[in-house]
């Protein structure tokens, strides 16, 4: 106990700086003044990033917390702020990111009398953090902070609301905890060593095995022990979007990104005729598995994962390991014997895989558009195999997935696929430069999300952040006018939207920009951006999804008429 008084507010800073935080990303609001009073004393340890929208900064922790795989921290205040905010915690929270969300509250005593901004925020929350608490004074702020970062990442990582009351900012305290920095993951949960050496044998057994790794192998950081298993067992290696990059696809057992949304063709068909399947870290949900048919429900599989509710919840039958990542995966790198010589052939099927698919002709793209594979291309060019590249769902996202290949293990793409919304590239580059400082970071989005989320190119401006913003614009929210094209044969309703001078928007938030219209000057607006210091905004114009069908497996099927149902997500 420390015989100084402060307020509860700047016991809150306090508790954060000691446990190692550095951005915390917010709006200001009514109930939250004491909590700008105190960062304004703290200024020099802990840095506030003012964003726009409090989805926004929800978004912007998000893919914070991704890049340097840590807690990240969202203050924002009762009523609008808080359930602004939620809009940005349902990625997070299905992505398992940690993330802790400070909200200021209404003073206890106007409780219950119609309060301006008055709303039960236990339960606005309850549906997007694992965990939620009520500050009751301001000597349990200490101890509660130190408890949601620790819990933030026990087990599966995801968000926690603290709820402060603004009269338990105002008050004075003279309480501490002890905090230390947390790391994530949180523990090392290790495998049962039986349940390891009966995969180990299933492994080694099977004909046709395959790995599907997810974005638990990112957050346990379990790169080594992959490649390891890979080569030591001889096993071709998949992954889901969220876990691309957790196993370099330049690397010969690479199978790429499997599943419905960017899955590569000969991936899907793969992992269709596997003996033995083992998930890590990964949900396997729908559109990771393209419909739960790569791998069939049929297939013997094992799943790694440290929440036992998720392992085995697709696939029911299969073997469930509650383990940690690393941990899991190293064991059984143990547990294997060697290089199995009856699948040696595997590497040789691979890379005929690899080099028929690369060798498919690039479609005709109508007058006055750029494919999104010149983009891409261009993007490499021009920002190398290391770029950091923040992208919003819809087309951006399947293209990246089978075609933008990594060259090195670690998190270089994030892509929203916890929940897939709209409007995430923007505000999720502002995380990115923050968590990178000077590293130029690339943010795909689109026609559609730049009207969800313009507001933060003021805040790229205003902090003068490195970031090339990459606008893909057809006019349309297409990805949903490519399911009525379809699957309700092509009554568009809803999904057409008036196109705009989005250079212009982006000038008048302070960013310079243009618009493109030739693949050269694609490469030269993008060289140009990449010599500054500051933002640039460039837009270019690309064909309608109907008009140039994305590499989404369900669709191909349905264009091909072997698969004319909607697929279940």
């Amino acid at each position: 106990m420390s015989t100084s008084m402060r307020t509860g507010a700047d016991a809150v800073v306090q508790a954060l700086s000691d446990a190692g935080v550095r951005h915390v990303f917010g709006l200001p609001g009514d109930t939250g003044v004491d909590l700008y009073d105190a960062l304004h004393r703290d200024a020099r340890n802990l840095t506030h990033v003012l964003c726009r929208d409090e989805r926004h900064a929800a978004i912007m922790a998000d893919v914070y917390a991704r890049c340097r795989n840590q807690v990240a921290v969202v203050e924002v205040s009762s009523g609008g702020g808080a359930t602004y905010c939620v809009g940005g915690l349902g990625e997070p929270f299905a992505a398992s990111i940690p993330l802790l969300v400070i909200s200021s509250d209404i003073h206890v005593g106007s409780r219950n009398t119609g309060a301006l901004t008055e709303l039960d925020q236990e339960k606005l929350f309850s549906s997007v953090a694992k965990w939620v608490r009520r500050v009751n004074c301001a000597d349990e702020i200490p101890s509660l902070v130190a408890e949601a970062l620790t819990i933030a990442v026990s087990g599966r990582p995801a968000p926690v609301a603290l709820i402060v009351p603004e009269n338990a900012l105002a008050e004075k305290t003279h309480a501490t905890a002890a905090a230390g920095s947390v790391t994530v993951p949180g523990a090392r949960v290790p495998a049962d060593p039986a349940t390891i050496a009966s995969v180990g044998s299933a492994l080694a057994a099977a004909e046709q095995p395959a790995i599907v790794v997810g974005g638990g192998v990112h957050t346990s950081q379990a790169y080594a022990e992959l490649q390891s298993l890979a080569e030591r067992a001889a096993i071709p290696i998949a992954t889901t979007i969220q876990g691309k990059g957790a196993y370099p696809e330049s690397e010969p057992w690479s199978l790429g990104v499997v599943g419905a949304n960017g899955g590569r063709p000969y991936a899907n068909a793969y992992l269709e005729r596997s003996d033995f399947v083992l998930f890590v870290g990964t949900r396997a949900n729908a559109t990771d598995t393209n419909g739960y048919c790569c791998p069939p429900r049929s297939t013997t599989v094992a799943q790694i994962d440290i929440e036992a509710d998720r392992a085995g919840r697709n696939y029911p039958d299969g073997v469930r390991i509650i383990a940690d990542a690393k941990s899991a995966l190293a064991a059984l790198v143990a547990e294997v014997r060697g290089t199995n010589g009856r699948r040696v052939h595997l590497l040789r099927q691979l890379e005929e895989f690899r080099q028929a698919w690369r060798a498919q002709p690039t479609a005709v793209v109508p007058k006055g558009t750029i494919h999104p594979l010149t983009v891409l291309s261009m993007l490499r060019n021009v920002f190398g195999d290391d770029a950091l590249i923040i992208a919003d769902c819809g087309t951006a996202t399947p293209y990246l997935a089978a075609h933008w290949e990594t060259k090195t293990a670690g998190r270089r793409l994030v892509m929203p696929r916890g929940h897939g919304a709209m409007g995430y590239a923007i505000p999720g580059s502002v995380g990115a430069a923050l968590a990178h400082p000077g590293a130029r970071i690339v943010s795909i989005t689109t026609d559609g999300s730049l009207g969800m989320a313009c507001g933060e190119l003021e805040t790229i401006a205003r902090l003068g952040l490195p970031i090339t913003i990459v606008q893909l614009t057809n006019g349309s929210y297409g990805w949903i006018k490519m399911l009525q094209h379809l699957y309700h044969d092509g009554r568009y309703f809803g999904v057409d939207i008036q196109r705009v001078d989005a250079p212009q928007i982006a000038r008048g938030f302070g960013v310079s920009a243009t618009r493109v219209k030739s693949a050269e000057s694609l490469r030269e607006a993008l060289e140009a951006s990449a010599q500054s210091n500051g933002p640039a905004f460039v837009e270019v114009i690309i064909p309608n999804l109907t008009e140039l069908e994305p590499p989404v497996a369900p669709w191909m099927a349905a264009l091909s008429g072997s698969g004319v149902v909607r697929p279940v997500y």
